[in-house]
């Protein structure tokens, strides 16, 4: 089961997934981050995600596009190692900031860095 929270902040708007993004939950993901395009900081943050496959993996990077095509800007805060190391193995952080926390995610978002906020 995955559930999907969306909090409004000032300067951002936060898409929470909780629990694992696979073959089976991935739809309701995609359609989450497909209406959220618009927004011009999204902040995707994975810590409740304990496992993602490739369908999930595609999801992301689909969502991140239809941002980016809109002027938006993206970055992802993970707490879990298995899943850091993922993204990092398969070149995601270097399309998008993937930071530790929400915190530094923000941070990126806000001056626009690159990714590596202390990967």
């Amino acid at each position: 089961m995955l559930e999907i929270h969306v909090e409004e902040f000032e300067n951002y708007t936060l898409c929470r997934p909780a629990g694992e993004l696979d073959a089976y939950t991935v739809g309701a993901f995609r359609e989450a981050l497909s209406k959220l395009a618009g927004h011009s900081h999204l902040l995707i943050d994975l810590s409740e995600v304990p496992f993602m496959d490739s369908a999930g993996l595609g999801a992301l990077i689909g969502g991140i596009r239809r941002a980016r095509e809109a002027d938006g800007a993206v970055a992802v805060a993970c707490t879990r190692p298995a899943l850091t190391r993922l993204l990092h193995t398969t070149g995601f952080d270097r399309i998008v900031p993937v930071t530790e926390s929400v915190e530094e995610a923000e941070t990126a978002l806000e001056t626009g860095l690159p990714e590596d906020a202390g990967n």
